[in-house]
């Protein structure tokens, strides 16, 4: 955690205030008593009305002095302590976008989302706490040991005893409390897990009528948060009624062996009514304490998981030296792949072996293979998704791992397997592809991508509102649309990775049409499991099982591959194929 408060440097000046003012209202506090018993001893017994005016006035202006330094304090405290959880939140966020599909595959985007959230939350609320209680708890507490002291020292003797009591019990709560907290935030992952599958899934759940099943995977995550909360809280919860046992306890000693001493001559009335103010003071600033004990195991866990995923060095970073990309024209564009292999991490088998091909623009390059062969894996190459392990990916000449991921991207237009759309308007989606897109772009390239009929009967056409994941258009016209965001971007390199699956052959063969109007400049790559779709390519590469087993022309693969010939005659009938 304290590695996490570094981070609290812009807010050194409001901080150094928060604390002074905590020190002056702790000084106020500690001084009435005193103020008290100067008024019992002095003024009440000595039916003296001037001195109890005089002192009751001061009184009361050291206690609107403490109540407003107090009031400022927690202000200027909640202030930092929410500048900090937006500090914090964006270097997470901005972090985790640099992150490779390999981070987020091994931390999980519900993780994320709860250490983003709930976790920055926790540290967000003990550090509220914290700026107004470091300093003036201890303080309280050694201010009024020393003024208890001062009053009669025999008499502090019942600290002696209640303060270890209290720190043991603190300890024990605070131990034992830290792996459940722990554990309790692990668990809470799970939990978001569970739901956002189902969330995500829903139509799938019903359709399967899987829901009593997903009821009872919800009721055992959350009944197993459930159970370890409980568990954490009967720990704290034993926390304060030892606390209010041990001071109602420590109270009586004091009244009993106070009382002595008044009739003994020893001890004055207001010294008495003093000193149990002081151990009050003293008993409080320990409850406080008890209760950042509390928080701080809870925050403590949340703060290892956040700076798990800051200290998480992404795989793939931008080179310490800039590469410019080759000016020659003649290589605007062009992608060569030369003796590539690539594993996933853990995997057992390399998901690509040994691949080398060259596309150049102008081209349309088509990739085909069945399910596993590693035709996704391949286009994820070329702006580095992943890196490869072994060979090369060069675009215009030069090494992906020598480019900037922002200058190598700026080159592409991906269209992913899995269309994806965001929340707005459909000319914001679209623009997404390129924010300075004029309208007259923003409709061609829809017009290109044949959304262009769908958006004209939309209510609003292109200022018709996208829902959250694109759940109020069909998935054709999700495609449609992602297509439509890659062209309004007029890259170099166009990746296509399976981007036709969702559309009917009348669509699919006009659309492709269009394409080739729109890229005679550009280098295309299509991935695609539709012999359609690619048989007039330029090029053709077979995969199975990440290796090449053909390329070359429709025609020529099917006078060669075998594995090609296989796929021609799953899907297309003799005729077809002749």
């Amino acid at each position: 955690m304290i590695k996490l408060f570094k981070q609290l440097k812009p807010f050194s000046l409001p901080i150094a205030v928060i604390l002074l003012l905590v020190f002056l209202q702790s000084m106020g506090d500690l001084y009435l008593p005193t103020l008290m018993s100067d008024i019992v001893d002095k003024g009440i017994v000595q039916q003296d009305q001037d001195f109890i005016w005089k002192i009751g006035g001061f009184m009361l202006l050291v206690a609107g002095g403490g109540a407003l330094c107090s009031v400022v304090a927690s202000f200027l405290s909640a202030k930092v302590a929410m500048g900090f959880g937006r500090n914090t939140r964006s270097r997470v966020f901005s972090h985790v976008e640099n992150f490779t599909l390999t981070e987020f595959d091994q931390l999980g985007t519900a993780s994320l989302i709860t250490r983003t959230t709930n976790d920055i939350t926790q540290v967000q609320t003990v550090l509220m706490m914290l700026l107004r209680m470091m300093v003036g708890a201890p303080m309280m507490m050694i201010g009024g040991i020393i003024m208890a002291v001062s009053e009669n020292a025999k008499l502090s003797l019942v600290f002696v005893v209640v303060i270890p009591v209290l720190a043991l019990a603190i300890s024990y709560v605070g131990l034992k409390g830290l792996p459940l907290f722990k554990a309790n935030q692990l668990k809470l992952d799970k939990l978001n897990l569970v739901l956002r599958e189902h969330l995500v899934g829903i139509r799938v759940i019903r359709s399967f009528n899987r829901i009593q099943h997903e009821q009872k995977r919800f009721s055992a995550a959350n009944r197993d948060l459930t159970d370890t909360a409980i568990k954490v809280n009967k720990i704290m919860a034993l926390l304060m009624p030892m606390m209010m046992f041990v001071m109602n306890f420590s109270m009586l000693g004091i009244l009993y062996f106070g009382g002595m001493r008044i009739d003994s001559g020893e001890l004055q009335v207001g010294s008495l009514m003093a000193f149990i103010q002081y151990a009050m003071q003293i008993m409080f600033s320990l409850i406080m304490v008890s209760m950042m004990f509390v928080l701080i195991p809870r925050a403590s866990a949340s703060a290892i998981r956040i700076n798990e995923v800051l200290d998480m060095v992404p795989e793939i970073t931008d080179p310490e030296v800039k590469t410019t990309l080759a000016d020659q024209s003649a290589l605007h564009g062009c992608v060569e792949f030369k003796n590539v292999s690539f594993s996933y991490p853990g995997a057992e088998q390399p998901a690509l072996s040994n691949i080398s091909f060259s596309a150049r623009p102008g081209e349309v390059t088509a990739i085909i293979g069945g399910t596993g062969s590693g035709k996704s894996t391949l286009l994820s190459l070329i702006p580095r998704f992943y890196d490869v392990v072994e060979g090369e990916v060069l675009v215009n000449g030069v090494d992906v791992r020598m480019l900037t991921q922002e200058e190598l991207r700026a080159k592409t237009g991906y269209v992913p397997q899995k269309a994806v759309l965001f929340t707005g308007t459909v000319k914001e989606n679209i623009r997404y592809g390129m924010k300075e897109a004029t309208d007259e772009e923003v409709q061609h390239a829809a017009e290109v991508a044949q959304a262009l009929e769908f958006v004209s009967e939309m209510k609003d056409g292109f200022d018709s509102e996208i829902a959250q994941g694109g759940g109020n258009v069909s998935g054709g016209q999700k495609q449609r649309l992602s297509i439509a965001r890659a062209l309004v971007r007029k890259p170099e390199i166009y990746l296509f990775d399976d981007s036709f699956s969702a559309l009917d052959f009348k669509t699919d063969a006009k659309l492709r049409a269009a394409l080739r109007g729109e890229t005679l400049e550009s280098t295309v790559l299509i991935v695609a499991q539709r012999v359609s779709t690619v048989m007039d390519a330029d090029r053709i590469i077979v995969l199975e099982e990440g290796r090449i087993a053909g390329i070359g022309s429709h025609s020529e693969l099917l006078a060669k591959s075998d594995v090609y010939r296989e796929i021609v005659a799953s899907q297309l009938s003799e005729e077809e194929i002749a």
